[in-house]
């Protein structure tokens, strides 16, 4: 319940001091493409249940519903603004909102596309599916989307077993780190 109440105080804060370039962002993305400014992904939430989760959209409207490691080319897809919201993580601001509703938390493995079969599996197998996926988390300050599958998932079940409002506390940090540095970004 703790948790939930500090994902719930720091959202709302986050949201209310973030809301200018929130705003900003939004603008932008209406300005530099064609489309919707959010892109609302279908994700695997705690128990498997799918959610929609929304991001800043930085891809084109006709990218084929896959992770972006899977495309081809995925600077094809980007929008004139997309390869910014990644790399500085603005693409991210919009997922305040499936914290504030409860289907995510600040920190968690972060949410797999309905359609990642072998991430699912695998943390399924682990128990890490009885956790809330987080905006950020263990397995992301130690390597992003550099991770290979298993280790990523050996990783989420290294943060179920050392979930602790201090261990929270030190990935919030190390996030912020890794945001202000770049620092993981393979696209």
């Amino acid at each position: 319940m703790s948790k939930r109440l500090l994902d719930l105080i720091l959202a709302l804060c986050a949201a209310l001091v973030l809301l200018l370039p929130i705003a900003l962002v939004a603008l932008a993305v209406r300005l530099t493409s064609k489309g919707p400014v959010l892109y609302w992904s279908d994700r695997v939430g705690r128990y498997n249940r799918i959610f929609k989760m929304p991001k800043f959209r930085s891809m084109r409207i006709d990218t084929p519903a896959v992770a972006t490691h899977l495309l081809e080319d995925p600077k094809r897809y980007m929008t004139p603004i997309g390869s910014f919201l990644r790399t500085s993580s603005l693409d991210e601001l919009p997922q305040l909102w499936s914290i504030i509703k409860g289907d995510m938390s600040l920190v968690g493995p972060r949410p797999a596309l309905f359609n990642q079969d072998d991430l699912i599996k695998l943390r399924t197998e682990n128990d890490v599916h009885t956790l809330l996926p987080g905006l950020t988390g263990w397995a992301q300050v130690n390597g992003r989307d550099e991770l290979p599958i298993p280790q990523k998932v050996a990783l989420d079940t290294e943060y179920l077993h050392r979930q602790s409002l201090g261990f929270d506390l030190h990935i919030l940090w190390l996030t912020f780190l890794k945001v202000v540095k770049r620092d993981g970004v393979s696209h």
